[in-house]
């Protein structure tokens, strides 16, 4: 009795044994120990950039002169600004910040040399989509330095008295829809995504996986019904429980953080419900993977750490490599922060909206299909 209560070496070796072959077995769980340390060090070592450069700039120029084009120059040379045409008007300026397709648009005013000439002080205008306020931070920090920079090199000899102070024109800069660079404004409608991808994703597949572990998904299977008809209708509790969720979250946001709500409360739910059903349907694929909860719980991990990394949601979109992006893009979160943002902040309605939502169209077909298909074969 005493040498087998007491500590056996040989017993001990066993057991280790035993975990070691458990682990081998167990490919989710392996591929985790290598797949997330591996993918964390790539974000965080290559794709992360704190200060964007090269962000899209569109230019209103109605004065072309050897000063105004200077001044362009000298922001295209500071790598801050990436100019990615010319637009007409005010009007058009406004529908690319609304659309998301340009972060600054810069206007010439029309006789902005003629002033200049005449000691009148005219001034340059840039307006900036301060919906992220990290973003164009350190750009527009460097505008008024890149303005100096160009006084200096241009007003010379006979110009050299407009070198003076105060400075011979002035660049005023606009941040709109969120003009005081509120955090808060930003992170908080971003923060509706990140509950539901880690929440909806996370209990479908806890769900499913559970259901398989003890017995009651084959019960199901062995009804006169089709797995399509069985997948369906687990989900639509789970599509309520989000639209739950993102009420909470918007009641919050508007009482608590007082964020503004520029849009329409039924586009909102619109786009919260397709983002739902996307994430959803991730859900299902990742039970059909899964062996176990365990392994339903590290594949949502596994899914979870690039939408909030890659999807602008901590970290600027623009401000990442070309690859960084192309991965942003095939995640549903990237769009929904564009989509919600778009919405609250800047009253954006479905024809604006329209580019960001028909991507989670066909990103929800694409994994739904994957998943009836996986989930066939895996029960039948």
């Amino acid at each position: 009795m005493s040498r087998r209560n007491g500590f056996s070496l040989v017993r001990w070796w066993s057991i280790v044994r035993k975990e070691f072959l458990q682990l081998r077995r167990d490919r989710v769980t392996f591929a985790m120990i290598v797949g997330i340390p591996i993918l964390q060090m790539a974000l965080f070592g290559y794709a992360i950039n704190t200060d964007p450069k090269h962000l899209d700039t569109a230019v209103i120029s109605a004065d072309n002169s050897d000063i105004t084009r200077s001044f362009i120059s000298a922001m295209k040379n500071s790598d801050y600004f990436k100019f990615v045409g010319q637009l007409p008007d005010e009007a058009a300026g406004r529908d690319a910040l609304n659309r998301g397709k340009v972060l600054f648009v810069v206007t010439i005013p029309a006789g902005f040399t003629r002033q200049l000439l005449r000691h009148e002080r005219p001034a340059l205008l840039i307006e900036a989509d301060g919906s992220d306020p990290i973003a164009g931070a350190s750009a527009l920090a460097a505008v008024n330095g890149i303005a100096q920079s160009v006084i200096q090199k241009e007003l010379t000899g006979p110009l050299a008295p407009l070198a003076g102070s105060p400075a011979a024109f002035d660049v005023e800069i606009h941040r709109l829809f969120n003009p005081e660079g509120i955090t808060q404004y930003n992170v908080v409608p971003g923060l509706m995504g990140v509950i539901l991808t880690l929440t909806m994703v996370m209990m479908t597949g806890l769900a499913m996986t559970r259901e398989r572990e003890r017995g009651t998904m084959e019960n199901l299977l062995t009804m006169p019904s089709t797995p399509i008809e069985v997948m369906t209708g687990k989900l639509i509790p789970y599509i309520g429980i989000g639209l739950i969720q993102s009420t909470i979250i918007l009641l919050a946001a508007r009482f608590v953080f007082h964020v503004p709500f520029f849009g329409n409360i039924g586009a909102v739910y619109l786009v919260a419900l397709l983002f739902v059903a996307a994430n959803l349907t991730v859900g299902i694929t990742f039970s059909s993977l899964a062996g176990n909860q365990l392994q339903a719980v590290q594949l949502t991990v596994f899914y979870f750490l690039p939408n909030i990394l890659l999807s602008g949601f901590m970290f600027p979109f623009q401000g990442m490599p070309k690859w960084a992006q192309a991965l942003g893009n095939l995640l549903p979160l990237t769009y929904f922060n564009r989509l919600i943002r778009g919405i609250m902040l800047k009253g954006n309605g479905w024809a604006d909206s329209w580019p960001s939502a028909w991507p989670l169209m066909v990103f929800t077909l694409v994994v739904m299909t994957v998943a009836v298909k996986t989930y066939r074969r895996t029960l039948d």
